[in-house]
């Protein structure tokens, strides 16, 4: 009994030191956010500012135009996270669910389509924004994440554990593909189209590149590039400024993983992601 609790004790202590290791970049980056730009020319390796009371940082921020980059980045993770559920589940429903010639190449295709760099990719991508008038638009921005690989893999690995008996009784029953997608499936995807959502908003909220290349004016920069020009002042980068920023950014991601993380875990276990 005794050594029973002692490897409990060992193995919570050894969880606690490794929580706290990662834990620790995030405390550094809170806490030189109320740092000013001096204390980190004077002492850079301080952990703690000398008054956590020091928002100059937060309104300088603001005061750059950070509120338009903050709007244009939930726009296009908005657009993203809900072209992924719904085209997703589509291309998941018919991979998954649909017998068709040619099944399994298509699923072959996209799980390739996951192997390929985003940067192979940015020419044709750029020229196809072009053509269609997307350059320097948030629909631009948003353009080559409406369908992502991975949603449709998630979505489609997570209909294989329902059960086939549900939709062929539907189908008995008169119901079409149309319905059978949006009374029988749909409410069984939760989560999944948890996982989906928290996945895709990640990549939208956090894309830097291609934003970059596509946005030609600073009124369609979202959240990184507009952060990296923010924390720019007189040739110089203003750390607490940019870390003040990576607060902001990293708010709204926690808050949504902290609201679907029950479903999140559900999705991640039945589809099988390592």
């Amino acid at each position: 009994m005794r050594t029973r609790h002692l490897t409990s004790a060992l193995l919570y202590t050894a969880i606690s030191i490794v929580c706290a290791l990662m834990l620790l970049p995030f405390a550094l980056v809170l806490f030189g956010a109320f740092k000013s730009q001096g204390e980190f020319t004077s002492d850079p390796g301080a952990w703690l500012p000398r008054s956590f009371g020091n928002v100059d940082n937060f309104v300088a921020l603001f005061d750059r135009g950070f509120g338009t980059y903050l709007a244009n980045g939930v726009i296009v993770a908005v657009i993203v996270v809900l072209a992924n559920l719904l085209f997703g589940s589509m291309a998941g429903y018919a991979l998954a669910k649909l017998r068709f010639r040619g099944r399994g190449f298509v699923f072959v295709m996209v799980l390739a389509t996951m192997m390929v760099p985003i940067v192979a990719v940015f020419v044709p991508q750029f020229l196809v924004a072009v053509q269609l008038g997307l350059v320097d638009t948030l629909i631009g921005i948003a353009f080559p994440m409406l369908v992502l690989p991975i949603s449709v893999f998630i979505i489609r690995q997570f209909a294989h554990s329902i059960p086939e008996e549900l939709f062929e009784a539907a189908r008995l029953d008169g119901a079409g593909d149309v319905r059978v997608f949006a009374t029988i499936f749909l409410p069984l995807l939760t989560p999944a189209l948890a996982t989906v959502s928290v996945l895709t908003f990640l990549s939208a909220w956090n894309a830097f590149v291609w934003p970059l290349v596509i946005a030609q004016s600073q009124s369609t920069y979202t959240l990184p590039v507009g952060l990296a020009i923010a924390a720019q002042a007189n040739q110089t980068t203003e750390y607490g400024v940019l870390l003040a920023g990576a607060v902001v950014v990293l708010l709204p991601v926690l808050v949504l993983f902290l609201f679907l993380q029950k479903y999140f875990v559900q999705g991640i276990a039945a589809t099988g992601i390592k």
